[in-house]
């Protein structure tokens, strides 16, 4: 008796599954005829295979056209306002003049200064002729004279006096990184810099390595060689040694002696060849005649804080 039922459900649970079979077969044969079901499938395929074959080539370009912007020549740097010969890499090289907003060279800055008859004058702007500041508030007075009139260094400057609380002004960070921003945007390089550092340390910002990662890029392209040695380094720390090397490559010919270092040493432990290194030091003797000056030698001889490279 139990066989029986056993072979009675195994017999009828078979014919359920067929007629189950038959009624959704039925169904969808009435509905979409199996040869365009295929077709269907098969297009779907297609297109989805384009569509990623299409965003995996925008997303190349995007890269490939991002670093053709990262890996351009910087713009060139500026020259004294007197001499017109390029100002150099060392900060003691040159002299902002917050009186009129001048860049002038150690050399320009060091000569004596005659009146229109002949005469020495003392302590007065090389190139505007405006009375050497006696204090720290005319100093300030005319920084902020120059940020009115959205000079770059000038809100750069205040910007590093709010992050630090010199010439009187409170230590605020959130009030620099506001300044650092609206110089990056009027083209100050190394405010970008700044803003990077702030936001890799969390100094004022939050902590954000990609926002860094960011503006470091910002501050390279701008021209800002200490940026570019900074990601030179990490692309070192990557492996990623053709892309380390030309960022110190763009380095050394801002004048960056640290990046020519960092070429040797590529060099002499194999992942640079022999024609990189003389590139560098090629490059960095370029810039060296570029800066060079009998006045600035006379400056860097009178005193270190004259020195220029």
């Amino acid at each position: 008796m139990h066989k029986n039922l056993y072979a009675f459900g195994k017999t009828g649970a078979c014919q359920n599954k067929n007629r189950y079979k038959r009624v959704m077969g039925s169904s969808i044969s009435n509905l979409i005829p199996y040869d365009i079901l295929v077709s269907i499938t098969v297009a779907s395929i297609i297109l989805l295979l384009m569509w990623l074959i299409l965003s995996v080539r925008n997303e190349y370009n995007k890269i490939k056209e991002y670093d053709k912007e990262m890996f351009k020549e910087p713009p060139a740097e500026e020259d004294c306002a007197i001499c017109f010969i390029r100002l150099p890499l060392l900060n003691t090289g040159s002299n902002y003049m917050f009186c009129c907003g001048k860049s002038i060279c150690s050399g320009c800055f060091w000569a004596p200064v005659y009146d229109n008859k002949g005469n020495e004058v003392d302590k007065i702007c090389p190139f505007c002729r405006a009375p050497a500041s006696e204090s720290g508030k005319e100093d300030t007075k005319r920084l902020n004279k120059r940020m009115k009139v959205d000079d770059p260094i000038a809100i750069y400057t205040v910007g590093c006096c709010y992050q630090n609380g010199l010439r009187d002004f409170p230590r605020d960070m959130a009030k620099a990184l506001e300044l650092w921003h609206r110089a990056a945007e009027l083209g100050n390089a190394s405010a970008y810099n700044n803003i990077g550092t702030a936001y890799y340390y969390g100094h004022g910002a939050e902590l954000d390595k990609k926002k860094a990662q960011h503006y470091y890029e910002l501050a390279a392209m701008a021209g800002d060689v200490c940026a570019r040695h900074n990601l030179g380094n990490k692309e070192d720390i990557a492996r990623n040694t053709d892309r380390s090397l030309k960022h110190h490559m763009i380095a050394v010919r801002g004048g960056y002696d640290q990046s020519l270092e960092k070429i040797r040493r590529l060099y002499t432990e194999g992942y640079a060849t022999k024609e990189d290194y003389t590139e560098a030091l090629r490059s960095y003797q370029d810039y060296l005649g570029e800066i060079k000056s009998d006045a600035r030698d006379r400056a860097a001889a009178s005193h270190e804080k004259y020195r220029y490279y």
